[in-house]
């Protein structure tokens, strides 16, 4: 994997947004509340503490930009080139060098207005003294918007940049505009590069990933690159120029022996010439491409001169078509080979190897004298050889043997091996499933034997006449069980029953029922035949009298005001007050010292909340419809 990740880089705001950012912040998270009763080192802090908050998230903003975004002397050069043909190298150092410059004019002048703030004596002047400040820190936010803008449009490009390891096994596509590139890349790897049939349609560098050998290989695709200096190379040609000076990478050199690309061989050529500087070092192959419209056996002789140039240099060329993939898997299995060879033969050519072949020691016997000592096979080991070669050649009949002789005849029966008691029951038919469940774990080998020795025992059990005895089998201990159990049921039973009753809805008179007096309930029950022997008709109206509570024992302490207290202690807004003047009169005074906290609704000196729904920062000042902007 490579190791820069570009794509990780915070997002660059635009100075105003930046402004804003902060000073939302500060307000957010410092004290809002400050009165001029306040003693002067208390407000000092207070204004001093939003200086330094302010301050300090700009240089943390600042400083995570700076940290960010790549320093181009500690990447990989390659990265560090194409930088420079992407953005301006200069232009780069240059805005990050302004980043950090207002880093440190903010943190100066943080540092020389807390140090005013320090000997200021009234409210007035630290609130200005703050304004100033934050005021200058703003100034000189606004005056990096440029800077930031850029490094924003450069963090965008980077994060599109595909991720390319200068380090890993790199095959790399290069050539006229197109020559095919893209087309032998789509083949190759598993990318989907944009191919269309014009120039330049590929305009950066594009990265696919293949495997060979059980490793992974990364395939870069270039852009088109056209015949003139390196001065009046465009951006999109300077790309394929930087890949090509920096990585080390097989260099697939693609040509077009069909000419349809507009450029004819003996211009690919002086190409290739013009270029060659950036090859040194490396594994180099030429790829003629597109013989399918015109076959490699029937070029011009023009075209067969060209290519004998190169097999002069030793530069192997293959043929190849990406239409019909001829020849494509041999250009990429010989690039691969020898790439990992001239990989190879470099880190041999390192410390590393020496240092370990200092390690190692292979010890070669020397030749002792001139008897020549033939290899001895013991006569037992060769007995042994013999038997197993006579039972090699009475070789099983196997299945598969048996289906070659038969042919379509050939019908697979697994059933005719089994180890049954009886062969007729190899080709029973046995349900593996019945009514929803696995035959098979149902299954007892022994159930015959135990059914056996079961009918044994019943026959045994009848002639004892153990079914002729028509008493009870069971011991007094049992019995008594069974008793106490039945008493217990029932007991639980009655339990029940009450509970039930407890909680059951009692008979109750009706509101509408009308009260009935003392004669007319005596008529009525003489009518029924029943006789009221009592003349006294008081008992029929009278109420059950409640009981009167119980005094208690000990009657509790109170003071003048009704509070129960103990007798040993004293109230605290008693305690130290002469009489009931004085009293009255720190009352008054506790009242007086907590009106300007009740006019706010506050809870005491601490309490910060802010209970005004529209604070004037945010909504001051007059803004008409579509307007956003408070600044």
């Amino acid at each position: 994997m490579s190791q820069y990740n570009f794509k990780k880089i915070i997002v660059v705001p635009t100075s105003k947004d930046f402004i804003d950012i902060i000073l939302s912040k500060t307000q957010r998270k410092t004290p809002t509340e400050v009165h001029k009763q306040y003693a002067i080192g208390r407000i000092r802090q207070f204004y001093m503490k939003k200086v330094k908050f302010t301050q300090q998230n700009f240089h943390d903003k600042l400083s995570q930009i700076l940290e960010d975004f790549p320093k181009l002397d500690d990447i990989h050069p390659f990265y560090a080139d194409l930088m420079n043909v992407l953005y301006d190298r200069d232009h780069y150092k240059l805005a990050l060098g302004q980043i950090n410059t207002a880093r440190h004019l903010i943190d100066n002048v943080s540092k020389d207005y807390s140090r005013l703030i320090k000997y200021a004596d009234t409210l007035y002047r630290c609130k200005q003294l703050k304004k100033a400040a934050l005021g200058r820190m703003c100034t000189i936010m606004k005056r990096q918007n440029q800077s930031l803008t850029y490094l924003e449009q450069v963090r965008q490009h980077l994060s599109r940049l595909p991720s390319i390891d200068p380090n890993t096994r790199t095959l790399l596509v290069c050539g006229f505009p197109n020559v095919g590139k893209s087309s032998f890349m789509n083949k190759v790897t598993r990318a989907d590069v944009e191919v269309q049939p014009y120039a330049f349609t590929t305009k950066s560098l594009y990265v696919g990933h293949m495997d060979y050998r059980y490793l992974r290989w990364q395939v870069i695709d270039t852009p088109g690159i056209l015949d003139h200096s390196l001065e009046d190379r465009n951006t999109i040609e300077m790309q394929a120029i930087t890949a090509l000076a920096h990585l080390r990478a097989a260099v697939l050199y693609v040509m077009d022996v069909s000419e349809l690309c507009g450029y004819n061989l003996n211009q690919q050529y002086e190409l290739f010439e013009s270029i060659k500087p950036l090859f040194q070092n490396k594994p180099l192959m030429i790829c003629a491409n597109k013989v399918d419209v015109v076959p490699f056996d029937e070029l011009s002789p023009d075209a067969i001169e060209v290519f004998k140039k190169f097999e002069a240099e030793k530069i192997p060329v293959l043929p190849m078509s990406t239409v019909t993939e001829e020849g494509i898997m041999k250009v990429k299995t010989e690039a691969c080979d020898r790439l990992l060879a001239v990989r190879v033969e470099t880190k041999a050519r390192g410390r590393k190897v020496n240092d370990i072949m200092n390690r190692l020691h292979v010890a070669l016997p020397a030749q002792r004298d001139e008897k020549v000592r033939p290899p001895c096979i013991p006569p037992a080991v060769l007995a042994k050889r013999k038997g197993q070669s006579a039972v090699q050649a009475q070789k099983k009949v196997l299945e598969r043997d048996i289906e070659l002789e038969m042919g379509d005849e050939y019908i697979l029966d697994l059933q005719k091996n089994w180890d049954l008691k009886n062969d007729e029951w190899k080709q029973d038919v046995i349900p593996e499933i019945w009514s929803g469940r696995n035959i098979a774990d149902y299954i007892d080998p022994e159930i015959m034997e135990k059914l056996d020795a079961l009918e044994r025992e019943e026959d045994m059990r009848m002639k004892a006449g153990v079914y002729d005895n028509e008493s009870s089998e069971e011991d007094e201990e049992t019995l008594t069980i069974r008793k106490t159990a039945d008493k217990i049921r029932e007991r639980r039973q009655i339990l029940k029953k009450e509970a039930q009753e407890r909680h059951r809805i009692k008979t109750r008179l009706p509101r509408t029922a009308e009260k009935m007096s003392g004669k007319k309930l005596k008529s009525q029950m003489n009518d029924l035949g029943v006789e009221l022997e009592s003349d006294d008709e008081k008992h029929f109206s009278k109420t059950r009298s409640r009981s009167e509570t119980r005094r208690p024992l000990k009657r509790q302490r109170e003071d003048s005001e009704g509070v129960i207290r103990s007798s040993s202690k004293v109230p605290r807004d008693v305690s130290g007050v002469r009489d009931v003047s004085m009293a009255s009169q720190t009352r008054k005074m506790h009242k007086t010292s907590q009106r300007k906290m009740n006019q706010f609704g506050k809870m005491g000196e601490s309490d910060r909340h802010i209970a005004v729904k529209k604070p004037k920062h945010l909504f001051s000042g007059k803004r008409k419809s579509g307007k956003t902007d408070r600044r």
